[in-house]
């Protein structure tokens, strides 16, 4: 079998809107889940034991289970249970928010915990209130250390859109699915496929390369 460069080249416009799609669902829903991890985390990490147990029963339940469950529940069980329609779109920006805010939390919480104890009491003897030394003391450095797993989470759930083909949802699984039905080259198009999402991965690999140094990560 021949491997045709016009069959990808034709197929290559649709294969794009499809890559645009799954960016977007990912920068939507990663920066929600950074929104989410960062509150559970810190509340895993300083919260009292009531809010410690909401942060800890959330990110258990979410780890427990897979995200192409978690995204059927929604877009199929939530409307029967809320009784208001949840289109595709939403249910996967929602899945990647709920899902990765969950792994966020435990590297948030990690990196918390990670920075010397001695730093927080220092800067509680000097008389800073706490929210000043998570702000001022112990935030920083944790930033710092959180970069590189936060880096691989963005990854993984950038490839995690592919499993949205199940709610017929557009991105670039989706896309290369569609045209493999209708011309049944399936070397050609899924190789472009993963062409597009090792360069998707790679930028954004890159990027935080970058990051990393110019924060000069301890």
């Amino acid at each position: 079998m021949n491997f045709e460069w016009s069959v990808v080249a034709d197929a290559l416009p649709a294969l794009l809107g499809g890559a645009r799609l799954t960016v977007l669902i990912a920068v939507a829903g990663l920066a929600g889940g950074l929104l989410v991890g960062t509150v559970a985390g810190f509340m895993r990490a300083y919260g009292n034991w009531i809010l410690n147990g909401i942060a800890f029963a959330y990110v258990e339940l979410i780890r427990g289970t897979p995200i192409v469950v978690q995204v059927m529940f929604i877009y199929f069980a939530l409307p029967l249970l809320a009784d208001v329609r949840v289109n595709p779109m939403t249910a996967a920006v929602t899945a990647i928010v709920v899902n990765a805010g969950a792994y966020i939390a435990e590297i948030v919480r990690g990196t918390l915990l990670s920075v010397n104890k001695g730093l927080r009491e220092a800067g509680l003897a000097l008389g800073l209130p706490m929210w000043k030394v998570l702000a001022y003391v112990v935030g920083p450095i944790a930033f710092r250390r959180m970069i590189p797993p936060l880096g691989n989470q963005f990854i993984v759930s950038l490839k995690d859109t592919s499993l949205f083909i199940v709610i017929g949802v557009g991105e670039l699984t989706r896309q290369g699915q569609e045209i493999m039905a209708a011309n049944f080259r399936a070397v050609e198009i899924w190789t472009a496929v993963a062409i597009l999402y090792l360069t998707m991965t790679s930028v954004l690999t890159v990027a935080l390369r970058l990051i990393e140094r110019r924060m000069r990560i301890l």
